[in-house]
């Protein structure tokens, strides 16, 4: 079965719920979307967002490279069956766009997996039904950040990931504040965003010791990792790498013992997509590192993919695909099913999602 056609379209996605992270404040995210079409009619959607600070890319960028005339030569006329082939045309022809990539392996996986009747999550072998996602907490004063909590209490949410990295002070106030007023409630999980020398890093490890802070998210820029071996093992295997892992190649890297990173944040945005994150976990397994599956702000498209490959691997510990929950308005349906800040898949074939009407 041959594609015949595809379509790409870039929409500016606005969020409903606005954030602050070291760097930057977020208002709203531009989304490309990519829908093949099969002869027989069945269409797979594709989507991506990448981050020009992260991986150099801006969706607009990708918007251009899947209208290239390569692309068409590429994917029209190719077999679905012949898909991997496919993906790696896309990454020879644009090498380190992992962005345009993603939006093309999800299109492709969701195709496959319709054609053939099955999930991509089973398709590859699936472990597990459920888990629960942390929800994003930016960066905000004390009070701010208790009203958020108290209103993720309510919706059911029972895992916190507080955006940190400005001020260190502040930022341990708040998370002594969350334990204080919900006790035991929150599994809370905190992320620096590069924001922390080593020394402001061991400030915050020690002035939270107590108030168990399940895992740090790249708490030092890129490019000054080495001191965090200066931090005992058990340290630092609390330790995510996010920004310092981009892809296989550097997956390898830090797979080196001693680890610099007890666990892995793969983001489909950052790798390429689905085949690109599973490489990486693939690494992750022989090296007993954990995975953490994150997101960008994303269209419940790529939020989707991202959690078929997290299910499909049984060393994924966590969850932080809350990427698509604050926008207000998404150009798909479907999807994954969330109740009570758990998330499951549909048994729907290929990702389970429908371009919106």
């Amino acid at each position: 079965m041959k594609i015949k056609f595809f379509k790409v379209f870039l929409a500016n996605l606005e969020l409903a719920r606005p954030y602050t992270i070291a760097t930057k404040t977020v208002t709203d995210v531009a989304s490309v979307f990519l829908q093949i079409t099969l002869e027989n009619g069945q269409t797979g959607l594709g989507a991506a967002n990448p981050s020009a600070n992260v991986v150099g890319e801006t969706p607009a960028e990708s918007y251009k490279n899947l209208q290239s005339a390569e692309i068409e030569q590429i994917l029209v006329g190719s077999d679905i069956r012949h898909f991997p082939k496919t993906i790696d045309s896309v990454s020879a022809l644009f090498p380190d766009k992992p962005g345009t990539l993603a939006a093309v392996d999800l299109a492709l996986h969701d195709a496959f997996g319709k054609l053939i009747g099955v999930p991509v999550a089973a398709f590859y072998g699936q472990y597990h039904a459920a888990m629960p996602t942390s929800v994003t907490i930016g960066i905000k004063s004390v009070a701010d950040t208790l009203e958020d909590a108290a209103e993720y209490q309510a919706a059911g949410f029972r895992v916190l990931k507080v955006k940190t990295g400005l001020e260190p002070e502040t930022d341990i106030e708040r998370i002594l504040k969350l334990r204080e007023r919900f006790g035991d409630y929150f599994t809370i999980r905190t992320d620096a965003n590069q924001g922390y020398a080593l020394t402001q890093l061991q400030q915050f490890l020690h002035a939270t010791a107590q108030a168990g802070v399940e895992l740090i998210e790249q708490p030092v820029p890129v490019g000054a990792e080495a001191p965090l071996l200066e931090l005992d093992a058990e340290t630092r295997a609390l330790l995510v790498a996010d920004e310092s892992l981009k892809n296989a190649r550097a997956a390898l890297h830090w797979a080196s013992k001693p680890l610099h990173f007890g666990i892995y944040n793969i983001k489909l945005m950052k790798c390429g997509g689905i085949r690109g994150a599973l490489e990486i976990a693939n690494i992750a397994k022989q090296a007993d590192i954990s995975l953490f599956w994150g997101c960008n702000d994303e269209s419940l498209v790529s939020i989707t993919g991202a959690l078929h490959a997290a299910f499909a691997c049984p060393h994924t510990r966590y969850l932080d695909l809350d990427g698509s929950l604050d926008l207000a308005k998404d150009f798909a349906s479907g999807g994954f099913i969330l109740e009570n800040g758990v998330m499951r898949l549909s048994d729907k074939p290929g990702l389970g999602v429908n371009a919106a009407e």
